[in-house]
């Protein structure tokens, strides 16, 4: 049995990288830079105003000629003179021979002709956008494995790309096992589960860039097991159940079986300690425990972050913050803990039960508690780290 920082550094050692494709910016969304984005234009470009009013060169003292006006996309095209000004609007360049702008409300104007006190206009400059304030050409816009959110993708557009790197889109195949489930919304009566690790993975994916093929529930059976796993056509194979070691435990003989090579199975954690991975040929392996609990918290520290990692994501793992506790909890074992927990005006809030197939708990949590191996009791307001459930 290993440690989670030490699985999760052997798995992220298993992971390469998908080949890179360029996409248009409108279909790059969510996904991984797979190069550094440098900028390709300075912004601003000229000297612009930050708001309505009137440009004039500082120092000067009025009265001021209006000899014209300089709106965004439209710039004045003379140059302003002594005594003179123009009216200007937000997002306009500054005419040549002006520097500062002071705002309309601060303005009193007759027919073309304005004046304005002195602490109007209190400095050069005032209300000036420079030029490449915001960026020049050269330089880094995103790094290579950032995330391409909203304001990312914004801002290479700015610096003039369409088109970016990406990492190709993972493909991701679903397999859960064990005769006691049966899809959900059927009849699953006293003795039967309704299979729920599916949709739950396929919906905590849902947010990656990524292709899910669902293959479907398989017996406590080997060479249906086997079949299923040689079926997949996928970058990244996630099994859910038999990953213990039990007589109906059987993914790891399955997946040795086909050929697979594990590269650690068993990990020190609390809840999912069966949890596997490894690679079958070039693709990814990981095996889930069945328990729903188990499925969701390694699903998390492992499942989702191999997807991020073959998308291109540079910092694959979520990252825990410090959070005050609102109530005591107690001494931990040798394993690293995952408490389910709802952040309160207090601090972070245990919620039970903490059983790995009770998924109610997990439901009401928006956070889970991270407590190291043999880690002291904590009172409230103790620090505690914690991971933030999207």
């Amino acid at each position: 049995m290993i440690s989670l920082d030490e699985a999760q550094a052997q798995l992220l050692a298993l992971v390469t990288p998908l080949p890179i494709e360029t996409r248009p910016l409108i279909e790059a969304a969510g996904r991984w830079a797979a190069a550094d984005i440098v900028s390709r234009r300075t912004q601003p470009a000229r000297a612009l105003s930050a708001m309505d009013g009137y440009a004039f060169a500082f120092g000067e003292i009025g009265p001021w000629q209006i000899i014209g006006e300089s709106a965004a996309g439209r710039p004045f095209q003379g140059i302003v003179q002594n005594g003179e000004a123009v009216r200007i609007f937000t997002g306009a360049a500054l005419p040549s021979g002006t520097d500062t702008i002071v705002i309309q409300e601060n303005v009193t104007r007759q027919g073309d002709t304005i004046v304005f006190d002195a602490d109007a206009a209190s400095r050069c400059g005032q209300h000036v956008r420079p030029v490449g304030s915001d960026f020049r050409a050269g330089d880094l816009l995103v790094r290579n494995g950032e995330r391409l959110t909203p304001a990312r993708i914004a801002l290479a557009a700015s610096g003039g790309h369409g088109n970016v790197a990406v990492r190709q889109i993972p493909r991701i195949a679903l397999i859960a096992t064990g005769d006691e489930l049966v899809p959900p919304g059927s009849d699953a009566g006293d003795d039967l589960l309704p299979e729920s690790n599916t949709v739950m993975l396929a919906s905590m994916f849902s947010d990656l860039p990524c292709d899910i093929n669902i293959i479907g529930i398989v017996p406590d059976n080997l060479s249906k097991i086997e079949a299923a796993i040689q079926s997949a056509d996928a970058d990244l194979l996630i099994t859910m159940g038999g990953a213990s070691v039990g007589d109906h435990d059987l993914v790891k003989p399955a997946l040795e079986n086909c050929g697979a090579l594990l590269d650690f199975w068993k990990v020190a954690m609390r809840p999912g300690k069966p949890v596997m991975a490894g690679k079958l040929g070039n693709m990814v392996v990981i095996g889930l425990p069945g328990n729903p609990v188990s499925a969701f918290v390694t699903a998390l520290l492992f499942a989702k972050p191999a997807a991020a990692a073959l998308a291109g994501a540079s910092a694959p793992f979520p990252g825990s913050i410090p959070m005050r506790l609102a109530a005591p909890i107690a001494a931990n074992g040798n394993r690293t803990d995952h408490l389910r927990a709802r952040l309160t005006k207090d601090g972070v809030l245990p919620v039970g039960p903490n059983d790995s197939s009770a998924m109610g708990g997990l439901a009401t949590a928006d956070c889970l508690i991270v407590r190291p191996p043999n880690a002291p009791p904590l009172a409230i307001g103790d620090d505690v780290a914690v991971l933030a459930l999207k």
